[in-house]
């Protein structure tokens, strides 16, 4: 089901994307990742990791100065929590957890150009879709041990998918190069048990990015 999921977003964007001329780049930067995390309700200290991301960007004519600027990226995501009420996942006796997650966004985004200059501030918006395609956690328990494992996606344990929404501000040269800050607040929990935590990322980066057509 997630190879057929993924290769349908794939399809369609690369349908949108080739329909008219549009610039395609790439781009990459370092970001701070981590969560808001509930138990019943309740938020649960959560700290940050430091990871990446890597990935392709369009952009194309829309209208004056809006554009359509899909993007395909990896992003290393993580959060660092600690539990005051039993978390299933990751266990029942568990007092913290530490993850990484490696994900993979589809993000449909809206591009607006401050002006029609060749060098120019611009503002993104949109939604994106992100798969879990593998994670890892290392937790301890009330018991005094300690658990290192692979975070387990199924439709009863954490999710394959998240949904966010991305907010960037950057700034635009004349030669294709592309500056901007990101923001990702994540909207839908990565966490499918039933009666377990709500998790929401949250990340905020820096990147770097290069028009090559």
């Amino acid at each position: 089901m997630r190879k057929a999921s993924f290769l349908s977003v794939l399809i369609t964007l690369a349908a949108v994307c080739s329909a008219q001329e549009a610039k395609w780049g790439i781009f990459g930067g370092p970001h701070v990742s981590s969560a808001r995390y509930t138990i019943n309700g309740d938020k649960q200290q959560t700290s940050s990791k430091y990871g990446f991301q890597l990935g392709t960007n369009w952009k194309i004519p829309f209208e004056n100065k809006l554009y359509f600027s899909p993007a395909i990226f990896y992003s290393l995501k993580g959060y660092k929590v600690d539990l005051q009420q039993m978390s299933i996942p990751p266990d029942s006796l568990a007092i913290d957890n530490n993850t990484r997650i490696h994900t993979i966004e589809f993000a449909a985004l809206l591009q607006y150009d401050f002006n029609s200059q060749p060098n120019h501030f611009f503002v993104k918006m949109g939604p994106s879709l992100d798969a879990q395609i593998a994670g890892k956690e290392k937790f301890n328990r009330s018991d005094r041990t300690t658990v290192e494992q692979k975070m387990d996606f199924d439709f009863t344990k954490y999710g394959y998918f998240g949904a966010n929404i991305l907010v960037l501000l950057g700034y635009e040269t004349k030669s294709g190069w592309q500056y901007s800050i990101q923001y990702t607040h994540g909207i839908a929990s990565i966490n499918n048990a039933d009666k377990g935590p709500a998790i929401w990322h949250r990340v905020a980066g820096i990147s770097l990015g290069k028009y090559l057509r």
